[in-house]
């Protein structure tokens, strides 16, 4: 018996030891916004990868990027096409797929694959240059006028592909019930309004909450985190 409780225990130590390795490991790979700006001006031909399906990087993506993932059908012959001994840099929405598309980089043999934190939210959310195909949606002066015209908004700020903003509407729509009128809620996306959340020059993750009180920011809030009672927090606070 006594065998058999040293036998797990020591099973447990090794499980522990191998998942913080993988955290380390993931965690070197994953620079801040800085340091993955930064590297990307020293190379006179960056090689960017965008790691989000051929439909999202068609509305938006970082100048210069190519588009594939471990998904895509021809995904060895746009790794082949990369030079091995220069610097890979990988982003999505968050770090999904672009950290499972580093990791099969490094495993392949390239000598450097980072991936970016927050990923095309925190790029585009701090003012960096960015192409998009969005010739419409709601523009920084229409967004002025809605803070102006209502004592307090909410605004969601997110993508139409990014899973975790989809469990935002629930709680949105139970907003909507608790406070009606007394709450003006508007829903930001990047594929319809990048320039305005560039604009902004404070998002880096999605989903992301800004509140404002007579269009003063009065609390803002990064991902899913306890969300419903973080907002309603504020939202009392705010009143």
């Amino acid at each position: 018996m006594k065998k058999n409780i040293t036998t797990v225990v020591a099973y447990l130590l090794l499980t522990a030891t191998v998942a913080g390795q993988g955290t380390a490991e993931k965690a070197a790979f994953t620079l801040s916004l800085d340091s993955f700006a930064a590297k990307i001006e020293r190379q006179s031909q960056p090689q960017i990868v965008d790691a989000r399906a051929p439909e999202e990087f068609a509305f938006n993506h970082i100048e210069g990027a190519v588009n594939f993932n471990l998904q895509s059908g021809d995904y060895n012959t746009f790794v082949q096409a990369l030079d091995k001994s220069k610097p890979v840099f990988v982003y999505s929405i968050n770090t999904g797929r672009s950290s499972a598309l580093v990791k099969d980089l490094k495993y392949k043999g390239f000598v450097e694959a980072y991936d970016l934190q927050g990923g095309i939210a925190n790029w585009v959310g701090s003012g960096r240059p960015f192409y998009t195909a969005s010739k419409n949606g709601l523009t920084p002066g229409a967004y002025k006028k809605i803070l102006a015209s209502h004592n307090l908004v909410l605004a969601d700020i997110g993508s139409r592909y990014c899973g975790a903003c989809k469990k935002v509407k629930p709680v949105l729509d139970s907003l909507r019930q608790e406070y009606g009128a007394q709450l003006k809620i508007i829903e930001v996306d990047l594929e319809d309004s990048p320039q305005l959340i560039s604009d902004l020059k404070t998002v880096n993750v999605f989903p992301y909450l800004i509140l404002y009180k007579q269009g003063k920011v009065v609390y803002t809030k990064s991902g899913l985190n306890e969300l419903k009672d973080d907002i309603e927090t504020a939202l009392a606070k705010a009143k």
